[in-house]
């Protein structure tokens, strides 16, 4: 700071040495014009305002190294030394009232030659018809000044951004805001003397439009200002948002290994954040991590791995707190969603939630959103919980791409960890996202009093209820007198009764997960006839070899078929052969009493006899769904 203020010093040493003396005469001369040609306007009050605009401007343009200041200081010290003068004498105007100008008054002869010169007249008329327009004139003036002062809270706004320039740099614009603020005020007290003024000459048009003009051209000067501010506020931006040049830096140092005694850039700070929270140095890895975040730039691993070391030093609400702070000046949104999963369970789901519905494309939360479904998190997964997990995985992966998660990482590491993760999860979960596959199955079993019902759920319930038709209340199965040990509850009944007399209809089903949460209901349609045929079948196809009993019971010469009788709703033709497997002969089934399916005929013949020569037989079944059965072949013992 003592070399920037020395060179500061010599500087305007040098700059009053070669120009101090003709600006300071110029100025004067200018102010002595001003004061003469008082009668016809406040022409100090001009040569004051243009002047310390002008000034204003050009410190300003020094402050932000817009113009070297070699080249700006002789304007600077002539735009000062001008309206330093112009303002004095328009100030002594003022207390003595001189409306003729101080000089008039003190020499006789200049007010002579302002009488001879036409410069003092009685031309009030005239004066009075210009007095609406020059008031719309300074009217204008003072518009083109707010412009002005917009003009450089926008600078202010840009500036504010530097990480170059800093504090000093905003309290400077900031200065240049309260006075571009006092020069309007200035310019507004200016017009209302104005209006005042009694005597004016045709000569006053033209040296406000001369201001005007003159205005015009510093606010146009200062929009290029402006634009050079923006400019280069973007390349600033580009340079320290540029995430491929940072993790290429943070690569490249990471290999190098040992905390940067320097840091400048951000990938230098993150480096010795990571450097010294390896080696246990946390306070000095807080300290990297705070100035790495202040380049705002937009990558998630810096954040999440400072979250981490807060919440281990001060806890989660400690580390809520630092990013809030954190959150209230940056623009990244990597660090606002790093404070919102500082928050507690459901707050924090919401919160995330929210932040991808306002930014739809930001890969990272997808993946942090997976997390809150995991089986890390919640211990013990439901259906709804993988599948929101799955759905989450896969979206931030899909975002791989053409590189698109690069952009958000600048270790790469960390980006590899998180795929990793998500692939090896994804294929856990396998085809959870299926949602054909993960529903509730219904088990028809018929008896001579009815239909039992058994429900198979994907999942774990607490509670099962069921209904009838498409429309009406449901039915709760109940509860069982015994705990499910998935659940820590007790288990509920998984089955329900209906008639023989029920018709063909739809069942709806649905449960409360482990969480409580409703699913459902899922609609089954259920077929009586059909369901007896399939029953029967299974029976059938499980139990073959109980088809035919050779000499049962002691009955020599019999062969029986009662359980093919038995389940014979399910049967629609019976071949066999005897002694070979010709199939050339047929049973006769009588017709299935869905009434009573399992009942056989009083008048029926469950058997039918053979010659002692029949050593085997052939038998295949033809099913009611026109399927066969194999060729089943029994031994006579």
């Amino acid at each position: 700071m003592s070399e920037i203020a020395t060179g500061t010093t010599s500087l305007l040493r040098a700059s009053l040495s070669r120009t101090g003396k003709w600006a300071a005469s110029f100025a004067f001369i200018s102010g002595a014009v001003g004061d003469v040609l008082n009668p016809l306007g406040p022409f100090a009050a001009y040569i004051a305002l243009v002047a310390a605009v002008a000034a204003i401007i050009i410190a300003v343009a020094m402050v932000l190294r817009l113009v070297l200041a070699a080249k700006a200081m002789p304007a600077l010290i002539f735009a000062t030394s001008a309206a330093a003068i112009a303002g004095g004498v328009y100030g002594i105007q003022q207390e003595t009232n001189s409306q003729n100008g101080v000089i008039a008054n003190l020499v006789p002869a200049v007010a002579e030659l302002q009488q001879s010169l036409g410069i003092v007249s009685q031309k009030v008329a005239k004066i009075e018809q210009t007095v609406t327009e020059t008031q719309k004139t300074v009217e204008e003036v003072k518009k083109s000044t707010d412009t002005v002062a917009k003009t450089t809270e926008q600078i202010a706004s840009t500036q504010q951004q530097q990480t170059a320039q800093g504090a000093e740099t905003q309290k400077t614009v900031e200065a240049v805001k309260q006075t571009t603020d006092t020069v309007a005020q200035k310019t507004e007290q200016i017009a209302s003397a104005q209006q005042q003024q009694s005597e004016q000459g045709a000569e006053t048009q033209k040296t406000v439009e001369a201001v005007k003009q003159t205005t015009d051209t510093l606010a146009a000067g200062q929009q290029q200002q402006q634009a050079q501010a923006e400019k280069l506020q973007a390349t600033t931006e580009q340079i320290a948002a540029s995430i491929d040049t940072i993790a290429k830096g943070f690569a490249q140092l990471s290999a190098q290994g040992g905390a940067i005694a320097d840091p400048k850039r951000p990938d230098e700070f993150y480096h010795n954040a990571r450097v010294y929270e390896l080696a246990g140095d946390m306070l000095n890895a807080r300290r990297s991590y705070l100035a790495f975040a202040g380049f705002d730039v937009d990558a998630i691993d810096p954040y999440t791995r400072f979250a981490m070391l807060l919440r281990v030093q001060d806890g989660k609400a400690g580390a809520r707190e630092v990013f809030g702070t954190l959150t209230e000046k940056a623009k990244a949104p990597s660090i606002k969603l790093v404070h919102l999963l500082q928050f507690d369970d459901a707050q924090r789901l919401d919160k995330l939630n929210a932040f991808i519905a306002a930014n739809p494309d930001y890969a990272p939360a997808y993946f942090l959103l997976a997390q809150e479904f995991s089986e890390d998190r919640l211990g013990s997964q439901t259906l709804a919980d993988k599948r929101s997990e799955a759905q989450a995985l896969s979206k931030f992966v899909s975002y791989q791409q053409d590189g698109g998660l690069l952009k958000y990482f600048v270790d790469q590491t960390q980006l590899a960890d998180w795929l990793d993760r998500s692939r090896s999860r994804l294929t856990a979960l396998g085809d959870v996202l299926d949602t054909s596959r993960f529903v509730p199955t219904l088990t028809p079993m018929r008896s001579n009093a009815g239909w039992s019902m058994t429900i198979s759920l994907p999942e774990p319930a607490t509670a099962i209820s069921w209904r009838l038709g498409d429309s009406g209340p449901f039915t709760d199965t109940g509860l069982m007198a015994m705990n499910d040990q998935r659940t820590g509850k007790p288990m509920p009944n998984p089955s329900f009764e209906l008639p023989d007399s029920t018709a063909a209809t739809t069942i709806a089903i649905k449960y409360l997960d482990i969480r409580g949460r409703e699913t459902g209901p899922f609609d089954i349609r259920f077929d009586p006839d059909g369901a007896l045929q399939q029953e029967n079948k299974q029976i059938l196809d499980q139990f073959w070899t109980s088809w035919i009993a050779f000499d049962s019971g002691g009955n020599r010469g019999l062969v029986y078929f009662t359980q093919m009788l038995s389940y014979r709703c399910a049967i629609k033709e019976v071949h066999y052969s005897l002694n070979g497997s010709a199939l050339d002969k047929e049973i006769k089934m009588p017709p299935c009493d869905a009434k009573d399916p399992y009942a056989i005929p009083s008048d029926y013949q469950p058997y039918f006899k053979v010659k002692d020569d029949v050593k085997s037989m052939a038998v295949q079944v033809t099913y009611t769904d026109g399927t066969k059965s194999p060729v089943r072949e029994y031994k006579r013992q």
